[in-house]
Parts: C-alpha cells; structure tokens; sequence
C-alpha cells in the first residue's frame, strides 16, 4: 500500500516549510505568501486554505493537496494555460486510502459476469494486441470547483484545477468486452480497480456505466497518456476512459470488468454522485440507474476558465494585452468564447485556438487596451455547438456538482 509519506519521499520530500510555518515555494516559483497566492483561491473555505499545501508527489511537480488520505491533489492555475496539460501537471484524486503498487508484469484484467463465450483474462502485453484507439478528452472531477460553491458544501473542496484535458490511447471497451461476448440482455458494464478500502466497513469504489455508453467508439481500456504509460497516480498501468463523462465513471487501475443484467446497486451508484432530477440541462441520462428524484451525474457542463492573467494582476494602461484561457464542455464541442468588460451588457467575441476534438479543451484568447487606471473587471462564457452557454447563477445542489458560473477575473490597470 502506498502512503502519503512514500509518495512524498518518492519525490523527494515534501515541500519545505519556512520560519514561522509559512509555505515555502518550490524551486523557480514565486513566493507564496499568504496574501498573494494565486494558486489557492480566495472563495475557499477558510479551513481549506489553512490546510492546503503546495506539495511534490512522485512523478509530478508541485500540486495543491487537498487531502492527503486518500490523496487529493489539484493542479495550480498555471497548469492549465494550454490545451493539453502534460503528465506531471495532472491532477491526483482517490476516494480510498489502498493505494497498491502496481506490477504491469503481474497485472491481469479479467472479463467476466454475464457474458456468452466464457471468461477472459488479460495481462497489459495481450491488452496492447488490441487494435489501438486514441482520444483527446477532459478528465474533470465531478465536485471540480465545489469549494467555489456559497453556501459551502461537504466533500473535498476543489479549486478549478481537479481536471485536465490528455491524449489518451488504448484498447476499445467494446473490443475487449467482445472478446468474452455479451448476453443479449446485459444493461450495465461494471468496474472496479486495485485500489480498496483502508476499512472494512468502508465500500469499495466500484461503478458502472450503461452499455450503450460502455460500448461507444471512444470508450477506452487506456494504457498510455500523451504518448506515455499512464502515470502510477493517473491510474497505471490501465483505465477506463470516458469522454464527455465526469471522470467519477473513468477507473483507475482496472482490474475486472463485469456485465451485469441488472442495475448495478453498489453505494457508489445507488447513493453517491448523483443529481437532482431536472437541475442541469443534460442531454446524455443514465436511465437503468434513476430515481423519481434523482440521477447520477453523467455529461460535463459547457464550462470556461479564464488562465491568464490571474485575478488581481496588474496590467499597465495604454498597453496591449492579453487575456485568456481554456473552454470545454460534454462532447458536443465549443462554438464561441466571449467576453464582457461591462459586467455583462455587451459581450466581445475572442479567437478562438486549435480545436484537438470535440471531448478536448479549447483555448480561446482576447486582446485589448486598458485605457483608465483603475480596477477592471472581465468575464468569460462559453457556448457550445448545441447552443448550450454557461450560467449567470449557481445551480444549488447537495454534493456541489456541475458548477459552470460564469468566471470573473478583476485586474489592477496602473
């Protein structure tokens, strides 16, 4: 089992602490004192920024721990200024504490439940014998920016950065469920990974997906991230991949996958990551798995994030400059960014960058010139290609999912 202390002497050792207890910056940051830390937003809760920590896990540079058991890491703002974000930027996010070393040499993924031919088990050599399928996709945490939500909610209190957009390559689902063959009457496909329970009360994060999504072109049984094996902490040496999906459904660290005839009822279906019905404007459902109430949480909300310059910048008068960041949505693929200068009277188109896939981020930026010294503030919002737009007014909901408010950023023009 991998505890936080390996995975800091792994990298190292953690972050140095100054005199005084304050935050030491890694090596070629900036400082980062309390009044002036750009990677911490200031809308958290006040015991979330008291915890919080810049910290260097194995394999990665310094992320922003959240929890330490299980280890709950988000990536700083500054990762997420280009449309693809590399390995070692990625953020780390578990719901159990058994993290395992994973063996590729030893490790098997085994096929079963209610299947037609038989049983079939997979090493990583066999898995990569299979035709290969890449897909460039956001893998975003279903809380991303809960902690932004007011009043606060429970659960872990992300900033914007629990999510990152990643070439993923792998085998097809549909390829290796073929392999067993699937009974006419299968509804769901169901995962679980290596990593378990510290407690033996505490359920083993098992989910589910539907077979219509399970089976889709680019549903992937992944074992490489851009163009690499996937990192130990990003699910080595295989996971699923599930574009346009919240990453709660992409299991790290596969192990077994089961077809099931019946909806899968398993705490981290029946209970956890689920919605009100009727909140969200959703187009993809999870029908097997709805209530009269409720739902689980299934596509990504057309979202933007404004990157650069951060909120509080100082930006000179008279001069040209540059604002931008990132857009994403479920897969449908973003059609317009734009921006407002006027708290959202008018609204300016901005230029959008290379589009790497619909499931993928879409840069976009905007130039301008300040022409008062002043504070100004300016907005973002995203509208994708089913006309879908971001909102003015946070959807309340009790696990402080799908937040996509409109993202203000206020500079400083001297």
């Amino acid at each position: 089992m991998i505890t936080r202390r390996g995975l800091l002497e792994a990298a190292g050792g953690a972050v140095a602490f100054g005199s005084g207890g304050a935050l030491a910056a890694p090596a070629g940051s900036a400082a980062l004192q309390e009044d002036t830390r750009p990677w911490l937003s200031p809308s958290l809760p006040a015991g979330t920024r008291a915890e919080a920590a810049f910290e260097t896990l194995a394999g990665k540079k310094p992320l922003i721990r959240l929890t330490d058991r299980p280890p709950n890491y988000e990536a700083p703002l500054s990762y997420l200024r280009t449309a693809i974000t590399p390995n070692d930027e990625f953020f780390v996010r578990y719901h159990l504490a058994g993290i395992p070393h994973v063996d590729a040499s030893t490790w098997k993924l085994s096929i079963g439940g209610e299947v037609a031919n038989s049983d079939v088990t997979l090493s990583l050599d066999a898995l990569k014998t299979l035709p290969a399928f890449e897909v460039t996709a956001v893998c975003q945490c279903a809380g991303n920016r809960r902690g932004l939500f007011q009043p606060h909610v429970p659960g872990v209190q992300w900033g914007n950065g629990a999510m990152g957009c990643a070439r993923w390559k792998g085998a097809r689902l549909k390829d290796v469920l073929d392999l067993a063959g699937l009974k006419n009457n299968v509804v769901e496909i169901v995962f679980d990974g290596a990593d378990g329970p510290v407690l033996d009360k505490t359920p083993d994060f098992l989910k589910s997906l539907p077979l219509w999504k399970a089976t889709e072109e680019t549903t992937l049984v992944a074992y490489e991230m851009n163009g690499e094996a996937l990192p130990h902490l990003n699910g080595f040496p295989a996971r699923i991949i599930v574009p346009g999906w919240t990453a709660t459904y992409w299991m790290k660290h596969v192990i077994t996958i089961t077809a099931v005839t019946k909806p899968f009822d398993g705490f981290w279906m029946k209970s956890a990551y689920r919605i009100p019905i009727g909140k969200f404007p959703l187009v993809t459902h999870f029908l097997s798995q709805e209530t009269e109430t409720t739902t689980p949480i299934t596509e990504i909300v057309v979202n933007s994030l404004i990157t650069s310059p951060v909120d509080g910048a100082r930006v000179k008068a008279g001069r040209r400059t540059m604002i931008s960041g990132i857009a994403w949505d479920g897969g449908y693929g973003i059609s317009m960014v734009e921006i407002s200068a006027d708290g959202g009277k008018s609204w300016m188109e901005a230029a959008l960058g290379e589009d790497l896939g619909k499931y993928a981020f879409r840069s976009w930026s905007h130039e301008f010139i300040p022409k008062r010294r002043g504070k100004l503030a300016f907005a973002a919002r995203a509208t994708n290609r089913i006309g879908q737009t971001q909102i003015h007014e946070l959807i309340q909901n009790p696990a402080g999912y799908n937040n996509n408010v409109v993202q203000t950023v206020t500079l400083d023009v001297v």
